[in-house]
């Protein structure tokens, strides 16, 4: 059985991005077209299809991690360096309001739920989040 892991991981997310799109399991705010994703960044996205492509970097992310994982983690795994500062480069978290916004989106669409296990507070894929990574893990394996 192919399974998330097994597949080119480039693939996986543009085919987990094509497939929350088509299925309108996420669904950008008004305001996405008009935000930068972190305080790092210049300009805004060049890519139309971006809010789907970070949702699907996410949900492949907690596939891959396995344990329950927060927003300030997110923050820091998608944040970058500032740059063009006389001072150097100082590493800027991404944006929170992008992410947990997208959280929110997969958590309605119960992809994703809020966990605790034992200390760790989160969230993390649910059993239809996993069907549903694996499936187009098994789709993007075919191609």
């Amino acid at each position: 059985m192919i399974r998330g892991y097994d597949v080119n991981q480039i693939r996986l997310v543009n085919e987990l991005a094509n497939k929350l799109e088509e299925d309108k399991l996420t669904i950008p705010p008004a305001w996405a077209m008009f935000v930068k994703t972190g305080s790092a960044k210049d300009r805004i996205p060049s890519q139309n299809n971006w809010w789907y492509l970070r949702a699907a970097s996410i949900m492949r992310r907690m596939y891959v991690d396995k344990r329950p994982i927060g927003v300030n983690r997110l923050r820091n795994i998608y944040g970058d360096k500032e740059k063009n500062r006389y001072s150097g480069k100082h590493f800027k978290p991404a944006s929170g309001a992008v992410i947990r916004h997208i959280l929110q989106e997969l958590e309605k669409a119960e992809l994703i739920k809020k966990v605790k296990i034992q200390n760790h507070f989160g969230r993390a894929l649910t059993p239809k989040g996993i069907a549903f990574n694996d499936s187009v893990a098994k789709k993007v394996g075919k191609i």
